[in-house]
């Protein structure tokens, strides 16, 4: 008899795998795999310390390590990437599809883990990071923009995804006509899930946030009329138009409010606290269920991050 499934792996259907990493809590960062014809690609790997489930989510699968043919970070994030030289180790004929934008930061991680550290210190990145080991420069293709990936009977489609950060892409998948969005479509937690189903927040954390190329790239991942959207934070969403025009709404009241205080002594605190006003009242109108208190909790962690984004976003750019 074949051994229940870890509970970490979650199958979505049309060969889509959802692997929870375990990274800093349960239901936070996923990483996918897609399997079709018995060929596999992995979609974010999660941090060094999350390979151990990757393989086992394979494992369970009953997928040979040969199998895997690639290795896709949606961008070099840490978070999404730093797993993914370890994985490589492991799986003999897999190609590391990487955007060209990020592949010195994983062939050489070096400067990604100073920068890393510059943000988070090296307590944490020693706890929940681990390592990066680099992925060699010989198994590494550059994706381009409308990119198409064989990948068993279907075909993969990239495209150069701004606004997050410039070394993005998403990867859509024809079969369940969904994006795999790394952090462009956004973040939502199970935790917040309400009447009309999911909610999500924009994420905007350092240090390449762009409004007008993320609002562009929003329409362009639109424009496929998805059915579902797969986020690395965290799962398989539906209710997509809904979702997009939230993203939207939150999105916007987060420029105005980076405008409104651009030039405050104390920005980066009013920042957090009208971060969490709009996304507490987000919350309200959608008849979300958590009280104030666990929502600030839950997102205490993006807030900060996102607060430090608009304030290298700010510092670059001139006033409108």
């Amino acid at each position: 008899m074949k051994p229940p499934a870890p509970p970490f792996l979650l199958s979505l259907g049309d060969g889509v795998h959802a692997i929870d990493t375990g990274f800093h809590r349960d239901r936070f960062d996923a990483a996918y795999l897609v399997v079709d014809q018995g060929r596999a690609a992995f979609i974010d790997t999660g941090t060094h310390f999350a390979v151990p489930r990757l393989l086992a989510a394979l494992d369970a699968l009953e997928l040979d390590r040969s199998a895997v043919d690639w290795v896709i970070p949606t961008h070099v994030h840490l978070d999404h990437a730093g797993g993914v030289g370890s994985l490589m180790e492991q799986l003999p004929h897999a190609q590391a599809l990487i955007h060209p934008r990020g592949v010195r930061h994983l062939v050489d991680p070096a400067m990604l883990w100073r920068s890393a550290t510059s943000v988070y210190g090296a307590q944490e990145m020693a706890q929940s990071y681990g390592q990066v080991v680099p992925v060699p420069a010989a198994r590494v293709v550059e994706s381009f923009d409308e990119m198409t990936l064989p990948l068993g009977g279907r075909g993969l489609r990239l495209i150069d995804t701004p606004g997050h950060a410039r070394h993005h892409h998403c990867i859509w998948d024809p079969i369940s006509r969904g994006w795999f969005t790394g952090d462009t479509f956004g973040l939502s937690y199970r935790e917040f899930d309400g009447p009309a189903g999911a909610w999500l927040l924009p994420s905007v954390t350092p240090v390449q946030f762009d409004p007008p190329a993320l609002a562009t790239t929003i329409d362009r991942l639109m424009a496929a009329e998805p059915q579902c959207m797969y986020l690395t934070h965290f799962g398989r969403v539906q209710g997509i138009p809904r979702l997009a025009r939230l993203f939207r709404e939150q999105l916007a009241q987060m420029v105005a409010l980076g405008h409104s205080l651009r030039d405050v002594p104390d920005r980066h605190a009013r920042l957090k606290a009208g971060l969490l006003d709009i996304h507490q009242a987000s919350l309200h109108a959608e008849a979300c269920t958590v009280t104030a208190a666990e929502a600030a909790a839950l997102l205490a962690l993006d807030i900060e991050l996102n607060a430090q984004g608009m304030g290298i976003w700010l510092n670059r750019t001139t006033r409108p």
